[in-house]
């Protein structure tokens, strides 16, 4: 036993003298290591309008950068208004075999505008100033002005107005083409009568059709917060030009939900320049019917591609059937611009008049081809909703019905309509107490209105002046 415990310690006592020995010679051979540091110099590649917070070692901050609108706000907020539409609205109650006129009520709506010249011109929401009695109109410093409603286009939301004012801080134009997805906006309006409200976002989408129609829509989405009164407000970038009106958007209870749409500013401003010089939307019409492209109506064509529009018929005599293209041709450009849906067509040519030429960019034969067409100008429309033909007319009819304005019934095809009194050669002057300047306006209204019950004003060769209500 006592030989086990004498070897056991022989044992310990060796381990300990060979740590102490291995630790001595450590200490003595083995250097400190220092840490070394190399700076890295980078070029700051950050926008402008970002605010820079700066990054240390030392005190560990991240690089953040903020987006800074003030200067934009600074620059564009004075030149949105506050609009205010008062009505006067005539019921009217059934009477034997008619109506009679009933009580009257006042309504009163409110929304914004946009100011784009210094003597007063304003652009705002056809919906904004619909049936308005009284118009009124508060800018940012609270000074308050009747307003003339000058024009509008239903068929595109867009009216013009007018304040007997000079000097005015206004928003230029941008390119509404131009805008890219992700770029940052904002949308400057005036929603639940609260005062100017400046909210932020990025472009979601261009070219947006709501309503599937094909008809006009062509929106800018953004998810920049706008609720109601925001209408006919400015969607402004970060330069402070004005790429858009804002007009809706999509919400299951009425308020914001994340997504707005816009009127891009190309059509926008297109519509305020006919309506200030020819007081009517010149409309130039391409002369085709076309259907938009996808992987089903491709598949069915037996072609390959799915984007763009495609040529199913040309009418005679118009600009696409003197230019050349073809039933079977597929535009994907317009002047340049890319064409991928009826959208992106119908938006573009409303930017234009007619008498404009425009470079067409097909696909014939899987091979490109452009033609350049003129546009021409839309004189005649059937009204399938009333069964009526009409007809464009000049200035001289015009002055013989003694009229400013109205569009020529040339064909009925509704005996109700005739029974009652609207005959070939009358002329439609007002519907629901909006002007009718041109077969595109009242096609455009009669597309807009949501209403069983209307008013149609008419005046017959003579001069007399009648109106019809229709329910």
């Amino acid at each position: 036993m006592r030989k086990y415990v004498s070897l056991i310690f022989i044992a310990l006592l060796s381990s300990v003298v060979t740590l102490a020995g291995y630790r001595y010679i450590n200490q003595n051979n083995t250097k400190p290591i220092k840490p070394v540091f190399k700076s890295v110099e980078t070029k700051d590649t950050t926008p402008s309008f970002l605010h820079n917070a700066n990054y240390t070692a030392a005190n560990n901050n991240y690089k953040d950068y903020m987006p800074d609108f003030k200067s934009v706000v600074k620059k564009t907020k004075n030149a949105v208004v506050h609009v205010r539409n008062t009505r006067y609205v005539q019921q009217y109650q059934p009477y034997y075999f008619g109506y009679r006129e009933g009580p009257v009520y006042k309504q009163e709506g409110t929304g914004s505008g946009v100011i784009i010249s210094p003597d007063g011109y304003i652009v705002t929401n056809n919906h904004v100033i619909k049936n308005a009695s009284e118009l009124e109109v508060t800018l940012e410093n609270k000074k308050t002005y009747k307003a003339e409603l000058i024009g509008t286009d239903p068929n595109s939301d867009i009216a013009v107005l007018k304040i007997n004012a000079n000097h005015l801080p206004f928003i230029t134009f941008g390119d509404s083409d131009a805008v890219e997805l992700g770029q940052w906006v904002l949308a400057i309006g005036n929603p639940y009568n609260l005062g100017t409200t400046v909210t932020s976002g990025i472009v979601s989408a261009k070219g947006r059709d709501l309503k599937g129609n094909k008809r006009i829509d062509n929106f800018i989405q953004t998810d920049a917060v706008v609720n109601p009164g925001n209408s006919g407000g400015a969607l402004v970038d970060t330069n402070g030009q004005l790429i858009g009106i804002n007009t809706m958007i999509f919400s299951m209870n009425g308020s914001y939900i994340g997504y707005s749409f816009a009127i891009p500013s190309n059509i926008v401003r297109k519509i305020a320049d006919d309506i200030l010089e020819f007081g009517s939307i010149q409309k130039g019409v391409l002369g085709i019917k076309a259907a938009e492209l996808n992987g089903e109506v491709a598949k069915k064509l037996g072609i390959n591609q799915t984007e763009g529009v495609y040529i199913y018929d040309i009418e005679k005599n118009t600009g696409a059937d003197q230019s050349g293209l073809q039933v079977g041709d597929i535009i994907i450009k317009i002047n340049n611009v890319k064409v991928a849906t009826m959208a992106d067509l119908l938006g573009y040519l409303k930017t234009k008049r007619p008498g404009d030429k425009i470079e067409v960019t097909i696909l014939r034969n899987d091979k490109m081809r452009t033609f350049k067409v003129k546009l021409n100008k839309n004189n005649a429309a059937y009204l399938k909703s009333l069964g009526l033909s009409v007809k464009n007319v000049n200035k001289t009819i015009l002055k013989h019905y003694g009229v400013k304005n109205g569009v020529y019934i040339d064909r009925i095809t509704n005996r109700l309509l005739y029974q009652n009194g609207i005959k070939p050669g009358y002329l439609i002057t007002r519907i629901n107490g909006q002007p009718i300047y041109s077969v595109d306006d009242i096609t455009g209204l009669l597309n807009a209105m949501n209403q069983k019950q209307y008013t149609i004003e008419i005046v017959s060769p003579d001069g007399h002046s009648e109106k019809y209500i229709f329910q």
